[in-house]
């Protein structure tokens, strides 16, 4: 498109230099006629004054025709040349115009082009970048996946190694503690025996001083109750109702001897009212300091027969 602007102003000059060149020969015609008829009226001359002064009138009048004819072409020829001057400024302005627009789309285009480019590169660029980066990624996890495999192997020779020193560990364990186990018992085989032969002697010694004791308590408790019968007795008040009677009282007593309750049980009322009132005439009754024998003699069981 822009090869083409020069041949438009070309273009333009070169009608106004033929309309010049109309109007030169225009100019030239009208010279010409003009002689053409100054020789044509000579021979007027000879056929009288009226004649070439008529000849001269109509002369005139055709040549102001003739101007005019030629001015009004002149006329029409500028107008039409004004017109197609008009058109082709007009045209050639359309022709910038599209120009322009066809330079601007084709920058437009050239630039898009170029984005597009830059674009497409910079893609290539990305993809060749990822495409790199994936690569050092999968020699990257492919050399992890081989140290870890070396690790996994190694710890499992290492692992497999430590299973069989823990299994020669226990099984030494095991007999260690299998030999200890027996010692252990055959110790305690011992110790039970000898615990068990002592403690059936300590039983039998226990046995011997609790037979010893419980005879020891069961005299003194004996011992007591006869005491306490006789106090029963010093007090008790009988008559000869009460021959070959008798009467059970259940007698409670304090840790000083003091008779706290006397309770009735089977035999003679008689016999059994005035015993009663016999344990309680007397107020307090022999007791011994020893807990045992006091144990057993917090309540005393009596058989009170009245003496005559």
């Amino acid at each position: 498109m822009a090869s083409q602007e020069p041949n438009i102003k070309t273009g333009i000059k070169i009608p106004i230099i033929k309309a010049i060149a109309i109007h030169l020969a225009i100019a030239l015609i009208f010279l010409i006629s003009f002689e053409f008829d100054s020789d044509s009226d000579r021979p007027v001359e000879v056929a009288g004054e009226v004649e070439i002064v008529r000849a001269s009138a109509v002369d005139a009048s055709q040549v102001e025709a003739q101007a005019q004819r030629i001015r009004q072409r002149e006329e029409d020829a500028r107008r039409a040349e004004e017109e197609r001057v008009a058109e082709l400024e007009r045209r050639a302005q359309e022709a910038e115009q599209r120009r322009q627009q066809e330079q601007q789309q084709a920058q437009r285009e050239r630039e898009q082009r170029e984005q597009e480019q830059a674009e497409a590169e910079a893609r290539q660029q990305r993809i060749r970048e990822e495409a790199e980066q994936a690569e050092r990624e999968t020699e990257a996890a492919a050399e992890r996946r081989r140290q870890e495999e070396e690790a996994a192997e190694q710890r499992r020779q290492e692992e497999e190694q430590r299973r069989r020193e823990e299994e020669e560990r226990r099984r030494e364990e095991e007999e260690r503690q299998r030999q200890e186990q027996e010692r252990r018992e055959a110790e305690a085989r011992e110790r039970a025996e000898r615990e068990q032969q002592l403690e059936e002697e300590l039983a039998q010694e226990r046995a011997r001083r609790e037979q010893a004791r419980s005879q020891r308590v069961q005299t003194e408790v004996e011992r007591y109750q006869a005491l306490i019968r006789q106090a029963i007795q010093r007090n008790l008040i009988v008559d000869s109702s009460m021959r070959n009677q008798s009467c059970v009282l259940l007698i409670s007593l304090s840790r000083t001897g003091f008779v706290t309750n006397v309770q009735i049980g089977e035999g003679d009322r008689a016999v059994c009212e005035a015993g009663r009132a016999a344990a309680l005439r007397a107020g307090t009754l022999p007791v011994s300091e020893d807990p045992a024998v006091y144990e057993q003699m917090s309540q005393v069981r009596l058989r009170i027969e009245p003496e005559f």
